[in-house]
């Protein structure tokens, strides 16, 4: 055993080194005189938002300024409106493989709106299932924003989920 102080060969098992009398461990030596850090600081989970463990709080919108700047923006700002109401359902749902905003206007103009049919219909049944986790009532969102899309009113739907955000938020 090569005590860590001086260095000298001692012989195994002795609890002293011969040579300047330093004590001896059992311990393995570290290699190149590193001294192991055996102080690990404590595990915390990170902050939790909302129950959310994948992003910060929800935010509030203004519902008739979104409106009305989807109106003056003819539509730009509704495609925003749609990005963040995508994030803002995958954040309260929790589920980190959802569709992203982004992917939502994409697939939205590749199919000529068909997807985002289909997205309202899913996004009605995720705040509804957020709902009922909460305790709260909830009923077949999904089905009204796709009906009043197919009839054209998608920006009653955005604001309907954008309410319903509103009061999880």
């Amino acid at each position: 055993m090569i005590c860590p102080k001086c260095g000298s060969n001692n012989s195994d098992g002795t609890a002293f080194c011969a040579s300047c009398g330093a004590p001896l461990s059992n311990e393995a030596p570290t290699p190149n005189g590193a001294v192991p850090n055996n102080n690990v600081p404590p595990q915390t989970p990170p902050p939790v938002f909302n129950g959310n463990p994948y992003g910060g709080p929800i935010e509030q919108r203004n519902i008739a300024l979104c409106i009305i700047l989807s109106i003056v923006t003819c539509g730009i700002y509704g495609l925003y409106w749609i990005y963040k109401l995508t994030e803002d359902v995958n954040k309260l749902t929790g589920d980190p493989n959802a569709t992203s905003g982004g992917m939502v206007i994409l697939l939205s103009i590749i199919t000529c709106n068909v997807y985002m049919w289909y997205w309202l219909y899913k996004q009605g049944d995720a705040i509804d299932q957020v709902k009922a986790s909460r305790g709260l009532s909830s009923g077949n969102s999904g089905i009204l924003y796709l009906i009043l899309a197919i009839f054209g009113l998608g920006i009653v739907s955005y604001a309907l989920m954008q309410n319903e955000l509103n009061q999880l938020a």
